[in-house]
């Protein structure tokens, strides 16, 4: 009995040694998985962004930009960080990064806060529009009117919208279902940090702490979004093959450039 509670006690503190060091290596290899993501992604959006401007008939620069193309740059002189929010300063100085998201979810957001939550401004601007020309039904002029009747663009409606070549003919996307890197221009600015929405908490974490920002800046805790990937295709059931493909061709650079996979179970006939 003695030999096998003595047996017992060692395989107890040999778990409770391994136990601690794995613990305390966990902040470690954590941030690891994180450097070696963002190494990745920006590896990735170097080669994208090399491969475009073989293509590209002229090289433009940041000279050549108007300040309204630049407008998504929100620069904090005080910490030296430049940050392009997705709706000529001397750029090598700041510390500039970026988040992006899925931009067929981001789409599905956008329609969702933009078109079913009674938004006056983007019913007036655009979803009184839309009806008139993709719903097939009179759209009544005044939005609280609208909003009493539940009236609302489809999510069919609102992609009809974006593949229409009238549409950019008219006027620039709005910058909420304007395309990433038109809104950021990632082969122009070369960013140190790429945060995906999808991985939210880990990379704001990061870079506040990169930046030793972490006791200055606070960001609220992540949520589950609503929108998630998985939910995707039963938002597009509704889309045409055709319509489907038509907006990844419009949306393919930023799916390219920031890492996201085709998605081809909804471009796949």
């Amino acid at each position: 009995m003695g030999g096998c509670r003595r047996s017992l006690l060692l395989l107890g503190f040999m778990f409770v040694i391994m136990a601690y060091y794995q613990w305390d290596m966990l902040p470690q290899k954590r941030a690891e998985r994180i450097h070696q993501r963002q190494e990745l992604r920006k590896q990735s959006l170097r080669e994208m962004c090399a491969a475009e401007e073989a293509f590209s008939e002229g090289k433009r620069s940041l000279h050549d930009m108007s300040n309204w193309e630049l407008e998504n740059l929100i620069v904090d002189d005080n910490h030296g960080i430049i940050y392009c929010y997705i709706p000529k300063a001397k750029l090598k100085h700041y510390t500039k990064f970026l988040f992006v998201r899925d931009p067929f979810v981001r789409l599905i957001s956008a329609y969702r806060d933009k078109f079913l939550m009674n938004n006056k401004y983007f019913y007036e601007n655009f979803g009184r529009k839309i009806l008139r020309l993709y719903g097939n039904q009179p759209a009544p002029q005044l939005a609280e009117e609208a909003f009493a009747s539940g009236i609302h663009p489809s999510f069919y409606n609102f992609i009809q919208y974006l593949v229409d070549p009238r549409t950019e003919m008219n006027e620039p996307f709005e910058p909420h279902w304007k395309q990433m890197h038109r809104l950021c221009h990632p082969c122009l600015i070369k960013y140190d940090f790429v945060g995906h929405q999808e991985t939210l908490q880990e990379d704001t974490e990061h870079i506040l702490k990169t930046l030793m920002l972490e006791d200055d800046i606070k960001f609220p805790p992540s949520y589950e979004n609503m929108t998630s990937t998985t939910s995707v295709l039963d938002w597009f059931r509704t889309v045409p093959l055709e319509d489907r493909r038509k907006l990844y061709k419009i949306y393919e650079k930023d799916f390219k450039l920031f890492g996201y996979r085709k998605p081809s179970e909804l471009l796949d006939g």
